[in-house]
């Protein structure tokens, strides 16, 4: 039992994260177009005991992420779509972060393989130098390619 002074521990990377990439596997795959899964259907695709699928959906749909069809009471049968932010939590759709380590060990990949001495030097100083960039500003640039905009840095 928790104490009433205490944080509540993290359920995100337990329970909820696991039950969404189950919810958005079920929504997004072509076999069936999408269509509306029971919660049911969710539990063996999160591999979590069905209470814990239960909360998870319910907070989940609280939040936004998870769009559901309940009963007269009020329970989650079905979990008919997600939400834009949900694709990018799943691992659907890109990130900016993401995006940023990916262009860094394509550089890096590059410099490696490059055919000729001039060409890995050119590849090592792009890769030097987006590394110098750092996490925070590489990630606002490729907002700008992955979201076609540019934010305004604080």
């Amino acid at each position: 039992m928790t104490s009433p002074d205490r944080a509540l521990p993290d359920v995100w990377f337990t329970r909820d994260l696991p039950v969404l990439r189950a919810i958005a596997r079920l929504v997004d795959e072509g076999e069936h177009g999408g269509s509306p899964y029971l919660l049911g259907a969710v539990v063996p695709a999160s591999g979590l005991p069905k209470a814990d699928v239960v909360a998870a959906a319910k907070a989940l749909a609280g939040a936004g992420y998870v769009e559901v069809l309940t009963n007269h009471a009020g329970e989650i049968v079905r979990c008919t779509g997600i939400s834009a932010e949900a694709r990018r939590l799943a691992g659907l759709w890109p990130t900016p972060q993401g995006e940023w380590d990916r262009l860094l060990q394509q550089l890096t990949v590059r410099a490696e393989h490059a055919p000729t001495e001039v060409e890995r030097q050119r590849w090592r100083a792009m890769a030097d130098a987006a590394a110098a960039i750092g996490p925070d500003d590489g990630a606002l640039l490729m907002s700008s390619l992955v979201g076609g905009y540019v934010p305004r840095r604080r």
